[in-house]
């Protein structure tokens, strides 16, 4: 049976559907299955295939524990808010876009997670969502069952925190997973909101700031070509995504056929037992970071004399105390902290961002994304599209993608970008009468209503969308071309370089702003290769991995200018101007310009041409280097030069000696770098003795055309499969990466055969009473 996305209402939601896959599901459980077969393939990508959606994600689960376990088992204990008990209240983990302590991790998990509230949201989702989670549940259990704690990896041996998993656990990572870019960001500021004392002041309104938007730490860049731009007339799609190269927010390959006809390859994270990023025979897509703002900040008039009430219409309404405890290691007493919450979320401080709570106000979060179960059942939508009009339908239809663009392009050889998600449903005019007196000074920033009004709750304002207070996708940004679309994490409103988009809501970003360097490179070296000629997967592969320094086209040639008759600075201009202008692994002195660029001042003077909203692509430009404006720029060149000879790194070493990935006493040399400096291949890396290693960046790759057959996909997963550092699929597709090489990835029966590596596993077991 073949489900359309067009279709996918009736296979959520439709009775006589609904009870037919509730019912294959209770045939299977009654014949003792969960059930799956696991066969692996070159570089131990595993394909996963089962007749029922429990037996997807049982396998699925069972998998990735085999590459992975460690890692998820941490994962686990961290959603569960356990980091202090088995690691210190004073150890990090890497929360959403900023890390905090245990302690604070913890906190915010323990008190922001409503569990009772997500058990009955999973009621509500639908059968498909149920099955594919209890089947994840046995699955990890399963592999525990097989694989008892004294034989895991040394990182998690012996570990009296790997345990088996419940529901609860699926459903507490799935939520962190979906608030990973909005109430994520804000963790220290709710776990360590308090109520003011007397000596507290009222924030002073020029003071306030907010966090910056997430990119660049989390980000990507997209492009989907359609027949009037490909050499064959079918759909193109180009996908890499910039994530974490470790932790859970690693990729993971798999290959999944289900029930339906479901048959989609592709990438998920840790937890997710479908591909969110991929492709079936007919349609390929990849996302990439949104600047849409998932959540809403409110500024509250606090009760006179009692800081934990506010006033909304007049009336003065008690905060809900939350009593927090957070449990010790060894015979220590359990933290405990009361956290205050309101019908416009949980209060935030953040007194370093002029943000705090005093006597007089207070600010809390509202996220759109909290309680968010939709989102397998949107890719779920995606994996049965036939075009990428029905992959616009499903993401359209469930709201249920959390914080990304989606970016799909078909067999058909039509290409769509829509930035289409779950964001507060707040027009202009919304926003603009439910202002503050701080609203403009954080325009661009976050989107800061009055919490005085209950009109003002998007949570109560009409709506035509199936979510209460979300935004109706024909409200955000979608289009469908022939030629391409592109994105790279700037606003909706320029996809394409030639047609701006019409202006929307400033919660969904900005309209006819200034794009980031990255974005820019992005628009001139498409238009360039296509300029040269139709799009294939050779010159997919060329523009992916150019490794073009964009700002240092705009500006080395007068930064060179400024170094003349600079004897202090002669060595460094010296490696500058003999660099390529590129971040391959042989470019000498590219690592010296990006740590020059990074420190360099910005400011609305640093070019002397300003941005052009009509001419977005090529303004700014012109480096200004007059004056006070060069004296800055060479300091930033003597600070670039004084940190890399404090870190032992010559300043024309080869950019491949300086970024390397450690396998062992291997040293696998990293291509690409950091964002900012105008990078499209973005690698951020952090100093380590003798040089640097990458730790977010180009992550999972993939080309996507199709032929007669099927898909024909090349892709590099650039940290490898497993985490394991014993395992040999650690560091393989590294070694891929580094020499810029593909793998052709088997989608067909033959295909896997032909790519086998070993026997099939088969998994099952009785399913609980």
């Amino acid at each position: 049976m073949r489900v359309m996305a067009h279709g996918l209402g009736a296979l959520l939601a439709s009775t006589a559907l609904a009870a037919t896959a509730a019912a294959d599901d209770h045939a299977a459980s009654e014949q003792g299955t969960f059930q799956a077969d696991i066969t692996r393939t070159t570089h131990n990508i595993a394909h996963i295939e089962a007749e029922t959606w429990e037996g997807v994600g049982y396998g699925v689960a069972y998998a990735y524990a085999q590459d992975n376990i460690c890692m998820l088992a941490e994962e686990f204990v961290s959603v569960r808010g356990e980091r202090s008990l088995y690691y210190g209240p004073e150890g990090r983990n890497e929360l959403g876009l900023r890390g905090a302590d245990n302690l604070t991790s913890d906190v915010f998990f323990r008190s922001q997670i409503n569990l009772p509230a997500l058990r009955e949201g999973l009621e509500g989702s639908s059968p498909i969502n149920q099955a594919l989670i209890a089947g994840y549940v046995a699955g990890y259990n399963r592999f525990l069952f097989d694989n008892p704690v004294a034989t895991l990896p040394k990182e998690c041996r012996d570990a009296q925190w790997v345990r088996p998993i419940t529901t609860d656990d699926m459903l507490r990572l799935n939520e962190k997973t979906m608030l990973l870019a909005s109430s994520l960001q804000f963790a220290g500021a709710i776990a360590n909101a308090a109520p003011p004392s007397d000596t507290v002041a009222i924030a002073d309104p020029q003071a306030i700031t907010f966090p910056d938007p997430p990119e660049p730490n989390y980000g990507s860049n997209g492009w989907a070509f359609g027949s009037e731009a490909t050499a064959d007339g079918k759909g193109l799609l180009i996908g890499n995504p910039h994530f974490p190269w470790e932790g859970p927010a690693r990729f993971w390959q798999m290959h999944v056929r289900g029930p339906y006809g479901y048959d989609v390859m592709g990438v998920g994270i840790a937890g997710t037992p479908l591909p969110t990023l991929g492709f079936n025979k007919d349609v390929a897509w990849t996302h990439t970071v949104t600047a849409a703002r998932h959540f809403t900040v409110y500024m509250l008039q606090l009760a006179p004399g009692d800081p934990t009430s506010y006033m909304v219409d007049g009336e003065a309404v008690p905060m809900e105390e939350t009593l927090v405890s957070v449990p010790m290691p060894g015979e220590e007493e359990p933290f405990e902290t009361v956290l205050y919450s309101t019908q416009f979320g949980p209060v935030v401080s953040l007194p370093s961002a002029g943000a705090q709570w005093t006597r007089q106000m207070a600010f809390t979060l509202r996220d759109a994304n909290t309680g968010n179960q939709r989102g397998m059942d949107a890719w779920l939508g995606i994996g049965f599209s036939s075009t990428v009009g029905e992959v616009e339908s499903a993401i359209s239809e469930t709201l249920g993608i959390p914080w990304v663009n989606t970016i799909a392009a078909d067999r058909e050889g039509n290409a769509l970008h829509a930035d289409i998600t779950a964001v507060p449903n707040v027009s202009k005019e919304f926003i603009h009468g439910c202002s503050t007196p701080f609203t403009q000074m954080v325009e661009g920033q976050i989107t800061l209503l009055d919490g005085s009004r209950s009109e003002c709750d998007w949570m109560s304002q009409p709506t035509a969308a199936s979510q209460p207070g979300l935004m109706p996708a024909n409200d955000q940004a979608s289009r469908i071309r022939k030629d391409y679309v592109t994105n790279s994490n700037d606003s909706y409103w320029l996809s394409h370089a030639g047609e701006p988009y019409r202006e929307l809501s400033p919660i969904l970003g900005g309209h006819k702003t200034q794009l980031s360097l990255r974005s820019r490179s992005n628009f001139i070296e498409t238009e360039a290769m296509l300029a040269a000629g139709p799009m294939d997967h050779s010159r997919a592969q060329e523009l992916v991995f150019g490794n073009k320094v964009l700002s240092a086209e705009m500006a080395l040639d007068a930064v060179l200018d400024l170094c003349e008759g600079n004897n202090a600075l002669a060595e460094a201009c010296g490696v500058l101007s003999r660099w390529d202008r590129r971040v391959n692994n042989e470019s000498k002195g590219a690592h010296l310009f990006v740590a020059f660029w990074e420190k360099t001042p910005g400011g609305p003077n640093f070019w002397n041409t300003k941005f052009d909203p009509e001419n977005p692509v090529a303004t700014p430009a012109d480096l200004n280097i007059e004056g006070d404006a060069g004296e800055k720029l060479l300091t930033a060149l003597r600070e670039a030069v004084e940190q890399l000879t404090e870190a032992g790194i010559a300043l024309d070493a080869s950019l491949g000696d300086v970024v390397t990935r450690a396998s062992g006493d291997e040293k696998i040399a990293i291509h690409g770098g950091p964002g900012g400096p105008g990078i499209l291949n973005m690698q951020r890396s952090r100093l380590i003795e003798g040089g640097m290693t990458p730790v977010h960046g180009s992550s999972y790759i993939q080309i996507v055309g199709f032929d007669e057959d099927g898909p024909v996909a090349d892709a590099i997963l650039s940290y490898s499969q497993s985490t394991d550092p014993a395992s040999p699929f650690y560091a393989d597709q590294t070694r891929l990466y580094s020499q810029k090489k593909w793998h052709r990835l088997p989608f067909s029966d033959e295909e896997i055969e032909a790519a086998r590596i070993g026997e099939t596993l088969t998994i099952s077991e009785e399913a609980a009473e």
